[in-house]
C-alpha cells in the first residue's frame, strides 16, 4: 500500500464529458497542485452516498482555503455511474468525480479490495489523501467502518500544514 511520501505513479481515470466517456490521467490531476483525493468503495452505497461524498461537498470551501487546489472522488464504477452519482449530490465544481473503472489506481495504489463476497467484484478501500505535486502528504485508509477517511479527518492534516 502507498503510504506519506509515496509518488503516484501515472495511471488513466474517466470521466464524462459532453455525452463521451473521456480520459484523464493522474499525472494531468496531480502534477503542480494540492489536491484531495478521496475514494470509496461504490457509488450510490450507503456509507458512500450517506457521509462520505456529501461531507466532502459540504466541507469543500474549507478545505480549499488550506491551500487544496480540487477535490477528486473516484470509485470502480463506471464514467456514466459516477455521473449520475456527482449529479444526485449536486457535487458543482466543488468535487471531481471520477472513474477509476477498470480499478488501476486501486491496484497502483494498493488499495485495492475484493468484495465478491457481497457481489462487488474488486473495489477500492475507503480512503482519503492530500497529494501535492503528485506526492502522498496525508493518508487515512478505514479497513471498516468511516473513522480515518472523512472530511473532517483531512481537516484535520490540512490545519495542522
Amino acid at each position: 500500500m502507498i503510504s506519506v511520501g509515496s509518488k503516484i505513479k501515472p495511471t488513466t481515470l474517466y470521466r464524462l464529458v459532453e455525452g463521451a466517456v473521456t480520459k484523464v490521467s493522474t499525472d494531468s490531476l496531480f502534477g503542480g497542485k494540492r489536491v484531495v483525493l478521496f475514494g470509496v468503495p461504490g457509488a450510490f452505497t450507503p456509507t458512500c452516498s450517506e457521509k462520505h461524498l456529501p461531507g466532502f461537498v459540504a466541507k469543500a470551501a474549507e478545505i480549499k482555503s488550506h491551500g487544496v487546489d480540487d477535490i477528486i472522488c473516484v470509485a470502480v464504477n463506471d464514467a456514466f455511474v459516477m455521473r449520475s452519482w456527482g449529479k444526485q449530490h449536486e457535487v458543482g465544481d466543488n468535487v471531481l468525480v471520477l472513474s477509476d473503472g477498470n480499478g488501476d489506481l486501486a491496484r497502483e495504489m494498493g488499495l485495492e479490495v475484493d468484495l465478491s463476497h457481497i457481489g462487488f467484484s474488486k473495489r477500492n478501500k475507503r480512503f482519503a489523501s492530500v497529494i501535492a505535486d503528485g506526492e502522498v502528504k496525508f493518508l487515512g485508509v478505514d479497513e471498516s467502518g468511516f473513522e480515518q477517511s472523512s472530511a473532517e479527518k483531512v481537516l484535520e492534516f490540512l490545519a495542522k500544514k
